[in-house]
């Protein structure tokens, strides 16, 4: 999965895996068709849980695979309440703190709202922001590349990990890919997972 939101074959390794709700490939083909979501539940999980084992894209849900937390955060997914519990209570309460709700908001009311900011009918919205105050693990899109800020640099996505980095600009409206529920949690302290690539 790319931060854009797009669904690409890559013998890359991630260190995330998420869905989006439910099934939308086909178990017998192992083909998507043209959905790309089930339903407004898309979260973002950790490869490896209680053991459970599972064939990819058989008959349960649709699995993607994502860099690192940064790119599923990106992509419009949130933390899984199961496998990543204590990073979901803490995203939940950075919402709450950024937007300036009176309580942790519920998966539901945090879904709902990604929903319609991640999403231009079927394709990927972009909102637009200064760059200069966007905090680390937002991503952008600058002629057609994403770019990942990390302290004062924008380091250059790729599948298998983040590449060139580029000193960050000090003034420059910029499209933002990461939906700005997501922003908010960022500026109220939420950190996200990075890939080892990211590292200085």
């Amino acid at each position: 999965m790319t931060p854009f939101g797009a669904l690409i074959a890559t013998p890359a390794r991630g260190t995330l895996l998420g869905n989006r709700g439910g099934r939308f490939h086909d178990p017998e083909t192992r083909r998507l068709g043209r959905r790309r979501w089930a339903s407004r539940q898309w979260i973002a999980c950790v490869l490896a849980f209680k053991e459970r084992h599972r064939r990819v894209w058989g008959d349960g849900y649709t699995e993607l695979f994502f860099l690192d937390e940064v790119t599923a955060l990106a992509a419009g997914h949130r933390p899984c309440f199961e496998c990543r519990r204590q990073d979901a209570v803490a995203f939940a309460g950075a919402v709450a703190r950024g937007l300036g709700w009176p309580a942790p908001p519920r998966a539901t009311a945090m879904d709902r709202q990604l929903h319609a900011e991640r999403l231009d009918g079927r394709t990927k919205r972009c909102h637009v922001a200064d760059l200069a105050s966007l905090p680390d693990g937002a991503m952008i899109a600058l002629d057609g590349q994403a770019f990942a800020v990390r302290d004062d640099r924008l380091l250059a996505w790729e599948p298998a990990g983040y590449a060139a980095a580029m000193r960050r600009p000090k003034a420059a409206t910029v499209s933002v890919l990461t939906p700005p529920l997501v922003i908010a949690a960022l500026d109220a302290g939420y950190r996200p997972g990075w890939h080892p690539s990211a590292e200085p």
